[in-house]
């Protein structure tokens, strides 16, 4: 299906970053009480259970099919779009470690969206929308997948950068596979650079120190030498790092460029100000002059509320790299992803047709809960979104009985990252085009999203006696079943990474 792009609508008066991380806070409080699938969205909700993103949200049901975005919030499930993988790069390393990841770590849409998919891509710098599902064994529910996808760039052909490193250099970093793995990174991805580009380096540990003034990547034998020089101290002061980096990049910010502050830590920030909400305040004035954040987290140990939440609430996106191979893909294969942007502020909002739709369930995205009005509310924060990136969001989806013609419009709304003005894309799915049979008949990379966010309820919600996860995606699977599954969509695509999501759910069978 062709997504449809809408004309750019005016651009709102501009407001402070300040007021909108203040605004967005308190939807993410809010958000504790009811998750984007039902308090935020349907008036009169009870509280979230324990997961929010597979409750089912009851949807009031007339005789219409939906209309456009914002019209009854009891038909809306509305999130900021989220392209954090840090989630499933933890538990995988876990996992490989011997030991099960923390329930409360683990997000089921990042380990949906570690994994590559099949979306065709727009033709222009907008979003391609895509709309599928498939029933499930479970008498009369679906589980229906919002497909986003930006258009690729060659690394060749992206705008040039201002990157500014903050890299944690506190005890704790010592660590085999931290402090280390940093500078093979950034030896990597200086290695990598265009000649357009500039890097600054901060260091933290007690204090901030600038450890390289911003400087041309042609002169990548000075920044070598700066990232050798980096070695471990003392204490962890995130929060004078960052602030001392997001300043350093404000004084060479450029207006043509991607100007992105890249925090490496291990998030155990100890000393000075330790909360997010805080230390985002303090650099709030910097951030609003457009300056993006990418947090790279590593460690056995390692701070992942602190990271997640000043991605989500700092413009920018999480990533975990335990190892060599992941950080090149990060900052090597992935670097026109990683480095440059297509969209600011992009948000979901998927309307429910109440004559074919009883009741719905976002699987994740909890932490980007967003009430329905706020979709159109460019004050509000979204996602930043790559070229190349897609999104994924599944939804577990209840039928009517009997029910027919259109079952539910996906719309994406995001700001142009230069001119922040807003565009538009939609895609519409009808009940006959879903698959009859999730395992049997859907397209592979549907059932390879099923797995992941399967996989991950397991993890976070604990088996019952019978081996079933506590809350299942499409219908109760146990884990040998699953590997089963991963195992088959592995040969079938020959993909690597589907063939280590089989063996990772196979250990965490005997780790249980």
């Amino acid at each position: 299906m062709r997504s449809r792009t809408a004309p750019q609508l005016p651009r709102p008066p501009h407001r402070h970053r300040l007021i909108a991380v203040v605004i967005a806070s308190i939807v993410l409080l809010l958000a504790s009480c009811g998750g984007p699938d039902s308090g935020n969205d349907a008036p009169g909700g009870k509280p979230e259970p324990a997961h929010p993103g597979t409750a089912m949200a009851p949807v009031p049901q007339d005789s219409g099919t939906p209309g456009p975005p914002g019209e009854d919030p009891g038909r809306l499930s509305t999130f900021a779009l989220d392209v954090d993988t840090a989630s499933y790069g933890y538990a995988r390393s876990a996992i490989n470690e011997g030991r099960l990841p923390e329930p409360d770590r683990v997000r089921p849409e990042e380990f949906v969206n570690s994994f590559r998919q099949d979306y065709a891509e727009p033709e222009d710098d907008g979003f391609a929308v895509h709309v599928d599902g498939a029933r499930t064994a479970e008498n009369g529910t679906a589980l229906l997948r919002v497909g986003l996808q930006t258009r690729r760039v060659a690394a060749t052909a992206r705008r040039s950068a201002n990157l500014t490193f903050v890299v944690d250099v506190s005890g704790s970093m010592a660590e085999p596979g931290r402090l280390d793995l940093v500078r093979d990174a950034l030896h990597t991805l200086v290695d990598q650079l265009a000649p357009g580009d500039q890097v600054s380096i901060v260091s933290f540990s007690d204090e901030a120190r600038l450890v390289a003034p911003m400087t041309p990547a042609t002169s990548r034998a000075a920044l070598h030498e700066a990232i050798d020089s980096l070695s471990v101290e003392q204490s962890t002061n995130l929060s004078a790092g960052l602030v001392a980096g997001y300043q350093e990049a404000a004084k060479s910010y450029r207006r043509i460029a991607t100007n992105r502050v890249i925090l490496l830590s291990d998030g155990l920030a100890n000393t000075g100000e330790t909360n997010w909400q805080a230390i985002l305040d303090q650099v709030s004035e910097h951030a609003a002059k457009q300056i993006t954040l990418l947090c790279v987290g590593v460690g056995r140990e390692y701070g992942d509320e602190l990271m997640e939440q000043l991605a989500d609430n700092g413009d920018g996106a999480a990533v975990y790299v335990s190892s060599q191979d992941e950080a090149r893909k990060v900052f090597v294969d992935q670097l026109a992803t990683t480095l440059d942007l297509r969209a600011r502020d992009a948000k979901a909002q998927v309307a429910f047709n109440p004559a074919a739709v009883e009741s719905y369930g976002l699987i994740g995205y909890e932490n980007r809960a967003l009430a329905a009005e706020d979709f159109r509310d460019d004050s509000q924060d979204g996602g930043e979104i790559g070229p190349g990136h897609s999104v994924t969001a599944l939804y577990r989806v209840r039928l009517r009985a009997g029910a027919t013609g259109q079952l539910a419009m996906a719309t994406v709304r995001w700001q142009d990252p230069d001119s922040r003005s807003p565009a538009e894309a939609s895609e519409a799915v009808e009940v006959k085009d879903l698959s009859a049979d999730l395992w049997r008949e859907s397209p592979a990379r549907l059932q390879i999203d099923a797995v992941a966010a399967d996989f991950a309820e397991h993890l976070r919600g604990g088996p019952r006696q019978d081996g079933v996860a506590a809350a299942s995606v499409s219908a109760p699977t146990a884990l040998a079943d699953l590997a089963d599954h991963a195992s088959r969509l592995a040969e079938g695509t020959e993909d690597p990474a589907v063939t280590e999501l089989a063996a990772l759910i196979r250990r965490t069978a005997e780790l249980r």
